[in-house]
């Protein structure tokens, strides 16, 4: 009663509630007219008369929701797709955020959703997971999605397609369509088969390398991505994307990372974090990709997942620091800031920390660590025209000696110089 005489409500989220106790609430609803989102949780009893109330409020056309929720176990099935529909085609333009998860909806109730969603013109949010759609493996399957995803064009800016059975084909379809979402930001296709899906990922990849796609968030985990999908797709995802979800790909060797090494070395890459946990990376892969983040600018953050071996852990400290010369450790990387597992050795540690505090310094720093004699006798041949050119450099350098950072075994700081035995 509460509920219905309200004249303020704008947000409710219905969780673990009873059929009788939901059935009471959603009949309340029905006279909030100022009603913007509504969320209906994982954990609630429902019985068919509960979702008939729902689903003929939503149809009424009386609440015009920005946001509608519906969340995994609460099954809606495709009878609850067709009254669905008319409440989206009621809500039209007003909706914001679709989120149906695990709602028991299958290929049917797609086609029916999608002829809805057409008239959803400002949708931004489009999440629709975890349904049985086997047809989108096909190219008729997901051809139907993709007319509703044309329809939305430009405002759409998530998307989120996980485990619905896209396939090859079906995301080669999806690409297309993909090409009127030029607002995309964020794109996830997790938990989709794409062991035999070389061709879609190039088609993905093609995507990402237009002008006007400005793709920021990929997530493509627990795909059985292989190293000929890999090849085939990090091209365009290391050149768009600044976070690249590519965990629990299982089927990728060292053949395979060698591919995504050279993508990240290139000075176009654009990754902030790249997320490898679950990929059977050895000391060999390591070392592949080692190479790969030598003189690589952009990336931030990456998730190896598991504890890493010693010599992994060498070669991934080499790329950091490389202090075979004094060129090579200017040319190491010094962007990236954070790193998983966190159980590190303490000269990855002392790294990450001087990058993500003291930027500018991370070089010079590293310089002034690892080479306490500098060798100038490769200068000699300027004569005097080099002293004026060392002397400012040693000049930018000095506040390298009052940098601090953390102590590795306790929460003291430290100054950056005097963590090195060599300084």
């Amino acid at each position: 009663e509460g509920i219905a005489r309200s004249k303020s409500i704008r947000y409710i989220k219905i969780n673990n509630l009873s059929n009788d106790g939901f059935t009471s609430i959603v009949r309340a609803l029905g006279s909030l007219s100022q009603l913007e989102e509504l969320t209906i949780g994982e954990i609630n009893n429902v019985g068919p008369d509960g979702w008939s109330h729902l689903l003929s409020l939503l149809g009424s056309g009386v609440c015009k929701l920005k946001m509608f929720h519906l969340y995994r176990n609460n099954y809606m099935g495709n009878e609850g797709v067709d009254v669905l529909s008319n409440g989206l085609r009621g809500i039209g333009s007003s909706l914001k955020e679709l989120v149906l998860e695990d709602n028991s909806i299958d290929s049917g109730g797609l086609s029916t959703l999608v002829e809805a969603l057409q008239t959803c013109t400002s949708l931004e949010t489009l999440v629709i997971s975890y349904n049985d759609f086997s047809s989108a493996a096909t190219v008729t399957g997901m051809g139907v999605l993709s007319n509703g995803l044309r329809a939305i064009g430009s405002s759409l800016n998530k998307l989120v397609l996980n485990a619905i059975r896209i396939g090859n084909e079906g995301l080669s379809t999806l690409v297309e369509a993909l090409a009127n979402c030029t607002g995309l930001k964020i794109l996830s296709l997790s938990h989709n088969d794409f062991s035999s899906a070389t061709a879609g990922l190039g088609s993905l990849s093609d995507w990402l390398l237009r002008d006007e796609v400005n793709l920021n968030e990929l997530d493509l985990e627990y795909c059985g991505i292989n190293d000929g999908g890999l090849h085939a797709l990090v091209g365009g995802a290391t050149n768009q994307c600044r976070e690249l979800n590519l965990q629990r790909n299982e089927s990728i060797t060292t053949l395979g990372l060698s591919y995504l090494s050279n993508s990240i070395r290139s000075n176009s890459c654009r990754v902030e974090f790249l997320g490898l946990k679950g990929i059977p990376i050895g000391d060999d892969a390591m070392e592949v990709l080692a190479q790969g983040l030598v003189g690589n600018q952009s990336l931030i953050s990456m998730d190896f997942g598991d504890d890493i071996s010693v010599t992994s852990a060498g070669s991934f400290s080499r790329a950091l620091c490389d202090t075979s010369s004094v060129n090579n450790t200017y040319l190491s990387n010094h962007t990236i800031c954070e790193v998983f597992p966190e159980d590190v050795t303490q000269d990855i540690s002392r790294y990450l920390q001087l990058h993500d505090k003291h930027p500018q310094y991370a070089a010079r720093c590293k310089i002034l660590m690892k080479h306490r004699h500098l060798d100038m006798t490769p200068l000699f041949h300027w004569g005097l025209k080099f002293l004026p050119l060392a002397v400012a450099w040693f000049e930018r350098a000095k506040p390298c000696t009052s940098l601090t950072i953390e102590d590795y075994d306790s929460s003291l700081r430290r100054r950056v110089l005097e963590e090195s035995d060599e300084a």
